[in-house]
This record gives structure tokens, C-alpha cells and sequence, in this order.
């Protein structure tokens, strides 16, 4: 064979051997971005440290992604992890895969800082008497969570709780504080929370706090959780005061601070706040005493405790700077922490001439510009009270 055809033949082998390494090149750059086999959604762990390859070789282990036949799912992943300079920004966490997705599409997810989801949540309810502790459970593709636990603080925690919390990573945490709670109440509930850290310092004034739902880490320090329940109350309060009515008859922002916890512990009911906050408006405006149950027994319990029962003639008749049945004018401070709501409502009461309401029976009030009409709803009141207790 002269050295010609050798030459040519070396060239082809040459030739084909290019041609079969592009080819598996591309075979393994269509596998990277082509849909995946994952019939649904799933949960990918990665751990603190975990590099594109133990990455690529547990996603492989778990079904999520596949080979081609010739080349590994593993070493697809890595080549095309290293290839688009996303090797380095791999996170730890948990993170939702979607059905079909692809090796890219998965890439996309585990370096997106903001993509590690919640498998599980904790929600801390803070209450009057202690706080309920919730944990849920989310299925991967589904948008809530389903519940796995319940219990009140100050019981033993359940072994089902203990067992998903010192194991799981994936946990999100809230903490919920109701409209209407005292800050004895709510720092009770902080001090029992197991994911908070740290002492909580001195009781906050009351009203500074901001019911709401707070999204929190675990081990945060309880003064910084309540340091952001300040701040949030003070933006709400400066808010609502900027867009206040002219003519009201407070003259702070700490004095419609106060009113506005009066109108949170008489209602419950979204639509009647601005109506409740006009009958106290126009008793400020006559000089006429609030005479309002909740602030008399704020003055018994200092905020402490429910008081569980009705008030007695001589709590009635206590001579406490909150009773406003013998005090005329606002109460000393707040006597909850009120919502936004309450302070908006506050702020901007509805235009009447009540003086006066009374409890209708049906979650709400009946509301009356005098005396005599006051009455006839307190005889309704009662009659309704009297056969509940048949």
C-alpha cells in the first residue's frame, strides 16, 4: 500500500473519529435541555458543601434525571453545569422540581438563590392564653400545606413535631399575632416559641407591637422579632396619622394609638370599626365618659390574663385610671395592641351621631343616637342573653 493510501486512510479514521465525538457532543447537549421523564413534581435536597458532581450523581440516584444510553445522566449534568458556568453557584436547600423539567431547567432552580422552598411550615399563633403551635406539610406541585400537628404551648410537644423539626431543613417559619392581644400576651408567647433564641427584655409599651404575620428563621432572637413589631406599628401609625380626619378630637398620634385599642376590643367585625370609632369620637367630643367595658378591665388585669368572667359592681366601681365609666377622656395608654384596621378606623371614623351600642346577638352591635333607644336595645340584649342560658 504505497504511503498515499495510507495517508487517506489514516485521514478518514481521523475523520470519522471527529465526527463521532461531535456527535456524542450534541447527543449530550440535546439530552441537557430536553423535558425530563419526573411524571410530577418532586423535593431535591442538597446539602451544605454538595458540589455539581454529588449533585449530579443523587439527582441521577433519585429518578430525576436520566442518560441518553451512551452517555451517563451524571456526567451530562456536570459537563452542562460546567460548560454554562453554573458548576460554582449550586445552593443548599430544598428545592421543588417540577414535573418534565429538564437538566438546564433543574440547573436554573438549584443556583437561584430564591428558589429553596418550604417543605414543611411552623406557624406560631400567639393567643391569651398561650399560643398554638401548627405544623403543615406542602406536597410537592401543590400551592398549601396540610396539617400534621397541632398543640398549645405549655404541652408536651408532640413526638410527631419533635421529629419533623430536628430532622428536616426545609422549614419555614411564622409567627401570627392576632389583633387585639396585650404585649404581656404576646412576649408569653415568644418566650415559649422553641425556634426563637435569646431573653426578650422588658415588656413592650402596649400598643406598640403590630398584629401580623411574620416570616422568621429559626434561632431568631426574640428582642429582634419584636424590635421589627415595633417598627412595622410605628410606619402604620405615622401612615394613618398623615391621612387622619382634621377635625378629631385627639391630639397625637400616641392619643389615636390609644383609641384605636379601644375599638379592637369592642369589635371583631371588619365593618363596624369606623362605626364603633365615630361613638367614641362623638363622646370626646361632649365631654362624655367612653364607658367602655374593655378599658375597666384592662385596669383589673393589666393586660395579663383574660379576666374570664363578667365584671363585678366593684370592678365597675374600682377607681383605676382605666375605668371610663368614672374617667372621663382617653385611658392612660393603650389596653391592646391594635391592628391596622382598628387605627385606620380610628383615624377616619364614620360620620354619625351615635353615642351609644349594645351586642345584638348576632356578632355585631346595635347602635343608638340617645338614651331611650339605647335602652329598648339593652332589653333586646338581655332577652336574647336569657334564653342562651335555658
Amino acid at each position: 500500500m504505497s504511503w498515499s493510501r495510507i495517508a487517506l486512510a489514516a485521514a478518514g479514521a481521523v475523520l470519522l473519529s471527529v465526527v463521532a465525538v461531535f456527535s456524542v457532543i450534541e447527543l449530550g447537549k440535546r439530552q441537557f435541555t430536553r423535558p425530563g421523564l419526573l411524571n410530577e413534581a418532586v423535593f431535591f435536597d442538597i446539602p451544605k458543601g454538595a458540589g455539581a458532581a454529588a449533585v449530579a450523581t443523587s439527582l441521577e440516584a433519585q429518578g430525576i434525571i436520566s442518560g441518553s444510553g451512551i452517555l451517563p445522566a451524571d456526567m451530562i449534568f456536570r459537563e452542562g453545569a460546567r460548560h454554562s458556568g453554573r458548576a460554582t453557584a449550586i445552593r443548599f436547600g430544598t428545592f421543588e422540581i417540577p414535573a418534565g423539567a429538564s437538566m438546564d431547567e433543574i440547573l436554573s432552580i438549584i443556583t437561584n438563590s430564591t428558589a429553596a422552598g418550604e417543605r414543611y411550615q411552623v406557624r406560631l399563633k400567639a393567643g391569651a392564653r398561650g399560643g398554638t403551635v401548627w405544623l403543615g406539610e406542602r406536597k410537592a406541585g401543590e400551592e398549601g400545606f396540610t396539617e400534621l400537628v397541632v398543640y398549645r404551648q405549655g404541652d408536651t410537644i408532640p413526638d410527631a413535631y419533635s421529629g419533623v423539626v430536628q430532622v428536616q431543613s426545609s422549614i419555614g417559619y411564622r409567627v401570627v399575632i392576632p389583633e387585639g392581644l396585650t404585649s404581656w400576651q404576646v412576649v408569653q408567647s415568644l418566650s415559649a416559641a422553641d425556634f426563637l433564641s435569646g431573653d426578650p427584655g422588658a415588656v413592650p409599651p402596649e400598643g406598640i407591637l403590630a398584629p401580623d404575620t411574620y416570616a422568621v428563621e429559626r434561632g431568631l432572637q426574640r428582642s429582634a422579632l419584636l424590635q421589627r413589631m415595633r417598627e412595622s406599628q410605628r410606619m402604620i401609625l405615622t401612615e394613618a396619622w398623615e391621612q387622619r380626619r382634621s377635625d378629631l378630637p385627639v391630639e397625637t398620634a400616641e392619643e389615636a394609638l390609644i383609641l384605636a385599642s379601644i375599638i379592637e376590643k369592642e369589635t371583631g367585625l371588619a365593618d363596624e370599626r369606623r362605626r364603633v370609632a365615630s361613638v367614641f369620637v362623638n363622646r370626646l367630643r361632649l365631654g362624655m365618659p367612653l364607658q367602655t367595658d374593655p378599658s375597666v378591665i384592662y385596669g383589673v388585669t393589666e393586660g395579663k390574663a383574660p379576666l374570664g368572667r363578667g365584671l363585678r359592681q366593684s370592678e365597675l366601681k374600682g377607681d383605676t385610671p382605666y375605668n371610663s365609666y368614672l374617667h372621663k377622656g382617653l385611658p392612660p395608654t393603650p389596653i391592646a395592641n391594635p391592628g391596622r384596621h382598628a387605627i385606620q378606623a380610628a383615624l377616619n371614623p364614620e360620620a354619625s351621631k351615635f353615642l351609644y351600642f349594645v351586642a345584638d346577638g348576632t356578632g355585631g352591635h346595635a347602635f343608638s343616637e340617645n338614651y331611650d333607644e339605647h335602652r329598648k336595645n339593652v332589653r333586646a340584649w338581655r332577652k336574647i342573653e336569657s334564653g342562651k342560658d335555658r
